[in-house]
């Protein structure tokens, strides 16, 4: 079932769902989620079934908004997180302070009473507070029916390209019923890429999962360097080798060996599709999309670029390498993992 997320009768039915345990296709800011009560563990583990996940990869919670005076307090995060993390450091709550509501995942040491089934059995779990207002006011209305948190992992099968679209969700999830998944349309996603993902749990930073907030935004506003993924990391949202993957091989290449391998190929490069900044030159039959110079539209648009290149003529799918440089650092990460 696919709903208009402008009428609020659409959120108020999606927060219905939740709080009786059902599945609802979720628009956020980064991509769409596959949202379930958060402290419902038979709930949450129809996401795990549903996406073909495996139950120890753990999902993030995403939590709705403390309401902020226009005069007066700033919004109580450490409230916010309360029922869900036992401790907070001030690093992580001036990251808070800083991105949230925003692309910002924060990884906390978890109370052992709530959410096991959703941090895939770890003591730490990820909280996230999304700025999209139809995320929000789900979130919100859920809320008032007793769902303190909705855990919302990209709503695709497991390791597949992530969900931009209400359309794309309706297309991963076509053999569940209307009674098991309902959608709720808010448009394309703006950001179009997943949050980035700090670890707060060990008693610093630590990248994870980069996004499109540089690890230079996140030290400024924790006041701390941000250390890199160590081999002592909690496990993450997305940060498995091959991740992404649409069903035709993604290949990584610099603009000078695509344009020799398509000379090379000539007429027979058909089966290909080329997704590049570079003044690439195609023959007939090659499906071919340009990337944007820009590290934030071309985030905007990549799952949807790879959904709509990966077609059934297709078994090659070469990208351009994205520009160095941390702006690009996280859509070089989602294709990397689709290449794996």
């Amino acid at each position: 079932m696919l709903l208009p997320a402008q009428d609020p009768a659409a959120i108020a039915a999606a927060a219905q769902r939740l709080a009786a345990g059902s599945l609802v296709g979720m628009p956020t800011e980064t991509v769409y989620g596959l949202a379930a009560d958060a402290d419902n563990a038979s709930a949450v583990q129809r996401i795990f079934d549903a996406k073909g996940r495996p139950s120890n990869h753990p999902l993030i919670v995403h939590l709705a908004a403390p309401h902020a005076q226009a005069v007066g307090p700033a919004p109580d995060w450490a409230a916010l997180v309360a029922p869900y993390a036992r401790e907070l450091p001030v690093f992580a709550l001036r990251l808070m302070q800083a991105f949230w509501p925003g692309p910002l995942t924060l990884i906390l040491p978890r109370r052992a009473e709530v959410a096991a089934v959703a941090a895939g059995g770890q003591d730490s779990v990820g909280l996230r507070c999304p700025s999209h207002p139809v995320a929000q006011a789900l979130l919100a209305a859920a809320r008032a029916q007793g769902v303190n948190g909705v855990a919302a992992p990209s709503a695709n099968r497991f390791g597949r390209v992530s969900p931009t679209t209400a359309q794309h969700v309706a297309d991963e999830f076509a053999g569940l019923s209307d009674e098991q998944l309902l959608i709720l349309d808010g448009g394309a996603c703006p950001v179009g890429i997943e949050s980035t993902i700090v670890d707060c749990s060990r008693g610093r930073p630590v990248l994870l999962r980069p996004g499109m907030l540089t690890p230079e935004q996140i030290a400024v506003a924790c006041g701390q360097a941000v250390a890199g993924r160590d081999e002592a990391a909690p496990r993450a949202s997305g940060t498995l080798e091959s991740h992404y993957a649409p069903q035709a091989r993604v290949r990584i290449m610099d603009a000078r060996s695509l344009q020799t391998a398509l000379d090379v190929l000539g007429a027979n490069a058909s089966h290909i599709a080329v997704y590049a900044s570079a003044a690439v030159k195609t023959g007939a039959g090659v499906a071919r999309r340009t990337m944007p110079g820009d590290a934030a539209a071309c985030a905007q648009e990549l799952f949807a670029v790879l959904r709509a290149l990966d077609r059934p003529d297709v078994r090659l799918i070469w990208v351009e390498a994205p520009p160095p440089g941390p702006d690009w650092d996280g859509v070089r990460d989602r294709l990397v993992r689709a290449a794996a």
